[in-house]
Protein backbone atom coordinates (compact mmCIF):
# COMPACT_ATOMS: atom_id res chain seq x y z
CA UNK A 1 0.00 0.00 0.00
CA UNK A 2 2.92 2.45 0.25
CA UNK A 3 2.26 3.57 -3.45
CA UNK A 4 -1.20 4.50 -2.54
CA UNK A 5 -1.79 7.95 -2.92
CA UNK A 6 -2.66 9.70 0.55
CA UNK A 7 -5.50 12.07 1.10
CA UNK A 8 -6.05 14.20 4.36
CA UNK A 9 -9.07 13.38 5.82
CA UNK A 10 -10.60 15.57 8.10
CA UNK A 11 -13.93 14.46 10.09
CA UNK A 12 -14.38 15.25 13.88
CA UNK A 13 -17.22 12.13 14.14
CA UNK A 14 -14.96 9.45 14.81
CA UNK A 15 -17.57 6.33 13.09
CA UNK A 16 -17.81 8.75 10.21
CA UNK A 17 -13.82 8.85 10.31
CA UNK A 18 -13.64 5.28 10.15
CA UNK A 19 -16.18 4.61 7.61
CA UNK A 20 -14.64 7.35 5.13
CA UNK A 21 -10.90 5.61 5.76
CA UNK A 22 -12.22 2.05 4.96
CA UNK A 23 -13.68 3.81 1.98
CA UNK A 24 -10.72 5.57 0.81
CA UNK A 25 -8.84 1.97 1.85
CA UNK A 26 -11.10 0.38 -0.20
CA UNK A 27 -10.78 2.58 -3.55
CA UNK A 28 -6.59 2.39 -3.38
CA UNK A 29 -6.13 5.54 -1.44
CA UNK A 30 -4.52 5.81 2.06
CA UNK A 31 -5.95 8.12 4.53
CA UNK A 32 -4.53 10.49 7.17
CA UNK A 33 -6.84 11.27 9.10
CA UNK A 34 -7.16 14.34 11.64
CA UNK A 35 -10.19 15.31 13.57
CA UNK A 36 -9.65 19.41 13.59
CA UNK A 37 -8.69 22.23 10.88
CA UNK A 38 -5.83 23.07 13.61
CA UNK A 39 -4.56 19.35 13.32
CA UNK A 40 -5.01 19.32 9.27
CA UNK A 41 -3.62 22.51 8.85
CA UNK A 42 -0.44 21.35 11.51
CA UNK A 43 -0.11 18.68 9.12
CA UNK A 44 -0.28 19.97 5.83
CA UNK A 45 2.58 22.64 6.53
CA UNK A 46 4.67 19.44 7.71
CA UNK A 47 4.63 17.82 5.01
CA UNK A 48 5.92 14.68 6.37
CA UNK A 49 2.36 12.54 5.44
CA UNK A 50 2.39 13.45 1.65
CA UNK A 51 -0.81 14.26 1.00
CA UNK A 52 -2.37 15.03 -2.42
CA UNK A 53 -5.94 15.93 -1.11
CA UNK A 54 -7.87 17.15 0.94
CA UNK A 55 -11.32 15.35 2.22
CA UNK A 56 -12.91 17.57 5.16
CA UNK A 57 -15.93 17.85 6.92
CA UNK A 58 -17.07 21.48 7.10
CA UNK A 59 -18.56 21.26 10.29
CA UNK A 60 -15.25 20.51 12.54
CA UNK A 61 -16.54 21.65 15.86
CA UNK A 62 -15.24 24.84 17.61
CA UNK A 63 -11.94 24.98 15.69
CA UNK A 64 -11.55 26.49 11.84
CA UNK A 65 -14.56 25.10 9.18
CA UNK A 66 -13.40 22.97 6.65
CA UNK A 67 -13.84 26.16 4.39
CA UNK A 68 -11.74 27.56 5.97
CA UNK A 69 -9.39 25.25 5.99
CA UNK A 70 -9.24 24.75 2.45
CA UNK A 71 -8.61 28.21 1.87
CA UNK A 72 -5.70 28.16 3.77
CA UNK A 73 -4.51 25.18 2.49
CA UNK A 74 -4.99 26.56 -1.20
CA UNK A 75 -2.38 29.70 0.00
CA UNK A 76 -0.22 27.66 0.50
CA UNK A 77 -0.47 25.27 -2.35
CA UNK A 78 -3.02 26.21 -5.10
CA UNK A 79 -4.91 23.79 -6.78
CA UNK A 80 -4.56 21.17 -4.17
CA UNK A 81 -7.19 18.81 -4.44
CA UNK A 82 -10.65 19.80 -2.00
CA UNK A 83 -13.42 16.86 -1.59
CA UNK A 84 -15.86 18.84 1.13
CA UNK A 85 -18.01 16.41 3.00
CA UNK A 86 -21.40 18.02 5.06
CA UNK A 87 -25.01 16.88 5.34
CA UNK A 88 -26.35 20.51 6.32
CA UNK A 89 -23.90 23.33 4.47
CA UNK A 90 -24.39 22.10 1.11
CA UNK A 91 -26.64 25.39 0.04
CA UNK A 92 -22.82 27.88 0.95
CA UNK A 93 -21.06 25.56 -1.24
CA UNK A 94 -21.05 28.21 -4.17
CA UNK A 95 -19.83 31.15 -1.68
CA UNK A 96 -17.91 29.41 0.74
CA UNK A 97 -15.95 26.20 -1.02
CA UNK A 98 -12.85 26.97 -3.20
CA UNK A 99 -12.62 26.85 -7.01
CA UNK A 100 -12.50 23.77 -8.73
CA UNK A 101 -13.92 21.70 -5.88
CA UNK A 102 -16.45 19.08 -4.92
CA UNK A 103 -18.56 18.32 -2.32
CA UNK A 104 -20.67 15.22 -1.48
CA UNK A 105 -23.41 15.19 0.99
CA UNK A 106 -23.67 12.55 4.11
CA UNK A 107 -25.10 10.45 4.29
CA UNK A 108 -22.98 9.23 0.93
CA UNK A 109 -22.72 6.46 -0.85
CA UNK A 110 -19.27 4.71 -0.42
CA UNK A 111 -18.29 4.84 -4.13
CA UNK A 112 -19.59 8.52 -4.47
CA UNK A 113 -16.78 9.27 -1.94
CA UNK A 114 -13.83 7.31 -3.84
CA UNK A 115 -15.33 8.52 -7.04
CA UNK A 116 -15.03 12.11 -5.76
CA UNK A 117 -11.26 12.00 -4.94
CA UNK A 118 -10.69 9.73 -7.90
CA UNK A 119 -12.10 12.83 -10.19
CA UNK A 120 -10.24 15.46 -9.03
CA UNK A 121 -6.78 13.49 -8.84
CA UNK A 122 -7.40 12.82 -12.35
CA UNK A 123 -8.27 15.56 -13.12
CA UNK A 124 -4.96 17.09 -11.42
CA UNK A 125 -2.75 14.23 -13.09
Amino acid sequence: MSNAVRVLVVEDEALICSFVEDVLSGGGFEACSVHTGEAALSTFRDGREGCRALLTDVNLGDGISGWELARQIREITPGFPVVYMTSASAPDWKSQGVDGSLLIEKPFAPAQLAAAVSQLLDTRA
